[in-house]
Order: C-alpha cells, then structure tokens, then sequence
C-alpha cells in the first residue's frame, strides 16, 4: 500500500522517479505505465510517485464540461495504491494552478515536492498554462533541474487513450464484457443503500437502492447486469437494474439490486458492486406479473452465468 498524500501539505524528501496524469479507469494501459515506474524506481533506486489531479482539468477549465469520469476519485485511489507505488499524490487541481508557468510546475512541483531524479512521460503530454510546453520543453528543464525523461513508447500511449475512450463508449452502450476486458478488472459502482418504493420485495425481488453521490461517475447503458459484492466478508452475487421501472410509471433513474441467498440488513452500508455481464434492455411489462415472470428468468440467467465463471 502506498503512501496517499496531499501534494499541497507534503513533500518527499528522498530522490523518486514521477509519472503524471488523471488515470481515469486505472486501466490495463495505465497500468502497464505504472509497471514501467514501479520497476525503474527499483533499479534506480529511486521512490515512485504517481502524481494525479483532482476535479479533472476539463471539469474546472470546461464549465460546460460534463465529462463522465470511469472512477471516482476514492476508486481512482483504491485501484492505484494496490499497484506497488511508494507515494500516490494528490493535487487539487484549480484555475490558480493551471495558470503555472511550464517551468513554475517543474520547480515547484516536481523538483521541491516531488525530489524527480527521473520523471516518465509520454510523447504527448502537455503542461504547464495553455498547455504550451512538451516533453522537448521537459528535457531541457531536467537539464537545468537534474532530472532525467523517460519517454513511453508512442504504441503505449495510444493503447492508454483509445482503451478510455474505448471504455466510456462501452459503457454508454452497456457492453461491460469489453470494458472490462480493457479495464483489467470489473467495472465497478459504489454507493450507499437507501429505501426504496418497496416493490421488490412484494413480488419476492427485494433490492437494495444503490445512491451514488459522485454526479461524474459514468453509469452504464439502463438494463440488467450480472453482479457481484463483498459484504461483511462473504461474496455475494445478484442481478442489478439500472433503468426507471416503466412497468410501474417510474420516471427517476434507480440502481437496485436483488442479492442472491442473501437477506441481512444493509441499509445506509457503503456497497461496492461489480458489473460482470449485462443480461437485457429494461423493457415495460405489460403486468407486474409479466415482470416477475421474466426476473425469475433473469435469475435463471444469472446463476448458469454464476456457475460457468466459478466452474
């Protein structure tokens, strides 16, 4: 586990070897990147620090901007500490700090907070205000600083933005089995259970409202998905709607989730839930009837699915 910090409120005092960026989705790009640190920091004899920003840049420049993000920021922490790193930093990202200077960033970021002896970078990165410096303007600046630049191979870095943007679309169009398949893990969506309508539970499908309270975190196409969470220890599978109930007039998009063998208590528990394959389209039923009908076929569904992955 590595160090989590505030870059605002910390400095690390032993020389370290910095790689950059927002790794939204912490996928298998990035995490290929971050092997590439872990390993140099080892040879070297250097730290590791991943340095990632929070709100997105293109949420505090764009206020239009209504980027969905593929973590939240806690996920986006939990999946980077697990990777090896010395440090993960943290730094706030606002209009005050876009507005560095290219060398301003290098001095007073990587050099006095950071101790970079080595900073990894791909070809395409860009920093400093308006963005106007590159990985060209980064080397000298190591020459004046004692720094040296690795580059990331240009293949790399392509797999890292074609494997976000590839997710987001996956995502939008629920086809969970390719984003997780570029994510390196399942999808995940954290949130707090609340009361529902209650509806479940009158037709023997009682299910936990999922709130999430982070409005920049992607949610997946409306349907029903195969899932699975760890609750008080012990994993436990189920079927997850995302949708707006139509059979009953619903009009408000809800998470809910039908817990397999399971009928603890979780109101107000924090939950994590794992997208693991997404079974149909939310359809309005004709009857209430008709709807439990077909969930007793979605459960079906879900346990040959359960069974197979577990086989």
């Amino acid at each position: 586990m590595s160090q989590t910090k505030n870059i605002e409120k910390y400095s690390i005092n032993q020389p370290s070897v910095v790689t950059i960026g927002t790794f939204d989705g912490v996928h298998i790009g990035h995490q290929k990147i971050i092997k590439q640190l872990v390993n140099t920091s080892k040879l070297e004899g250097l730290k590791s620090v991943v340095l990632t920003f929070f709100p997105h840049p293109r949420m505090v420049l764009q206020k239009e901007s209504n980027i969905k993000l593929i973590n939240t920021i806690n996920e986006r922490y939990t999946i980077l500490n697990s990777l090896g790193l010395d440090f993960l930093l943290i730094k706030t990202f606002t209009k005050e700090f876009s507005r560095l200077s290219a060398e301003e960033f290098v001095k007073q970021i990587l050099v006095d907070k950071l101790n970079a002896k080595k900073v990894i970078i791909g070809y395409d990165h860009r920093f400093g205000r308006n963005r106007n410096a590159d990985i060209n303007n980064l080397k000298v600046f190591g020459e004046t600083y004692g720094f040296a630049v690795e580059e990331i191979a240009a293949q790399d870095i392509d797999d890292v933005s074609v494997s976000s943007t590839k997710i987001r679309k996956a995502l939008i169009e629920g086809d969970i089995t390719t984003a997780n398949n570029y994510l390196g893990y399942n999808f995940m969506l954290n949130g707090t259970v609340t009361k529902g309508k209650g509806l479940g539970k009158t037709i023997n499908f009682p299910t936990a409202n999922i709130l999430i309270s982070e409005d920049y975190k992607i949610i997946p196409k409306q349907g029903s998905y195969v899932v699975k969470s760890v609750i008080e220890n012990t994993t436990v599978y189920g079927m997850m709607n995302i949708g707006v109930n139509p059979t009953v007039n619903g009009n408000t998009q809800t998470i809910e989730v039908h817990f397999f063998n399971f009928n603890n208590d979780i109101y107000n528990k924090n939950l994590q839930i794992e997208l693991l394959k997404r079974i149909r389209d939310e359809q309005k039923f004709e009857s209430v009837e008709a709807l439990t009908q077909q969930l007793k076929k979605d459960k079906e569904t879900s346990l040959q699915f359960i069974a197979a992955q577990n086989a």
